[in-house]
């Protein structure tokens, strides 16, 4: 028997903001997993969000939680809205008594540590796991360096920081001014084994293929533009998915339609991510800005064909033999060649290049790994709050 298994079980509450996207997917897989390993699990987070898919995975997550799912309205930008939902963290959290309260994204740091700030001789630790969050929003405004001097002031509510990237830690570094002074670790975003089956193409009616939320920070309106320009310049005109929702889901609509490529260009509400895989064979993310996308990791396990930007944590996932054929954000005329070149490329050759990235992947980015060494932080963190 390890020295893991003969702990006694902890009591975890995660708190976040929204249920969507890949801070969504991290928190199912991380608590998920820690379920699994015999934990008292417990979910804190927004009721207004999510929408059916949200409350599908959470019906059927609830038998599996043992603290239960919580969810109350919560608002991305400060409002009044985050003092009841600030009140309503502090009496589950006093109602759960948890071993651990780990904390995810930017307002999920805040309604966990704010109580902790005001409770240094508790006996529960704090974890957080930034996801990028406010490190990557519009670095240089005063909005960024406000929510910066948060992260400084919370800083020292915080008994252990659990980056999920390298890319993001050093970020911290550079906005906060240092490193952690407490204990920090980076814990890599991990998938499962199922995730590396490899795509079947075989009825794939697209070229190409987006997926995730429609807004600013993922560069669909460069890639819109790099459609026309390929349609322009070169009279190509590959079809394309577009899989996902998000703010400026209207004006891109609009935007394909002014550049004369709507007719290329099918959108569709967020769905299984195989399921649209299989509908294109070459996978396109366009982004400004990232952390350590699951989107990114779930195609390469697959085996899809990818053309992505070198932002955030992505060069992370690509490695040091394959982060040379990332291309730069937020130009049209790079992203049009690379789609036009891939395209050109015989299918075979593409697919041997998506396995060689799979394999990396497979290497270095294991789900047991993360959520074993989450847990493996919470006990270091704990034991040292307790002899302290």
């Amino acid at each position: 028997m390890t020295d893991a298994s003969r702990a006694p079980p902890l009591r975890i509450l995660h708190v976040f903001r929204a249920p969507l996207g890949g801070l969504f997917r991290h928190v199912l897989d991380v608590a998920r997993g820690q379920a699994e390993r015999g934990h008292q699990v417990g979910i804190f987070c927004d009721a207004t969000t999510g929408g059916t898919r949200a409350a599908a995975v959470f019906d059927e997550l609830a038998q599996t939680l043992a603290l239960g799912i919580t969810r109350v309205p919560m608002s991305r930008y400060p409002s009044l809205t985050d003092l009841r939902a600030q009140l309503a963290e502090m009496a589950l959290r006093r109602r759960l008594a948890p071993d651990v309260v780990h904390c995810h994204g930017s307002k999920g740091g805040v309604y966990g540590r704010v109580p902790a700030l005001l409770a240094p001789g508790r006996r529960y630790v704090t974890a957080y796991t930034p996801h990028g969050g406010s490190f990557n929003y519009k670095p240089g405004s005063t909005e960024h360096k406000v929510y910066m001097t948060v992260e400084r002031l919370l800083e020292g509510a915080t008994d252990i920081f659990l980056f999920e990237s390298r890319f993001i830690a050093g970020r911290f570094e550079a906005h906060v001014g240092h490193l952690p002074k407490t204990d920090h670790r980076i814990v890599l975003n991990g998938i499962s084994e199922a995730e590396f089956e490899p795509i079947d193409h075989g009825e794939a009616g697209f070229d190409l293929l987006y997926l995730g939320e429609l807004r600013s920070a993922k560069g669909v309106d460069t890639l819109i533009d790099a459609l026309a320009l390929l349609h322009r310049r070169d009279g190509l005109k590959p079809r394309i998915l577009i899989v996902g929702s998000g703010p400026d889901e209207t004006e891109l609509k609009e935007m394909a339609s002014a550049r004369g490529i709507a007719d290329q260009c099918v959108f569709e509400p967020p769905g299984p991510i195989r399921k649209a895989l299989a509908q294109a064979r070459v996978m396109v993310i366009p982004s400004r800005a990232e952390s350590l996308p699951y989107v990114i990791l779930e195609a390469a396990a697959a085996a899809q064909p990818l053309i992505s930007t070198d932002v955030g944590g992505i060069n992370e996932i690509y490695g040091p033999h394959h982060r040379q054929r990332l291309i730069k954000a937020n130009d049209p005329t790079i992203l049009a060649e690379s789609i036009r070149t891939m395209l050109a490329r015989p299918e075979a050759e593409r697919l041997a290049e998506a396995a060689d990235l799979a394999a990396h992947v497979r290497r270095h980015f294991r789900l047991d790994s993360m959520i074993d060494g989450v847990i493996a932080a919470y006990r270091d963190a704990l034991a040292t709050r307790r002899a302290g």
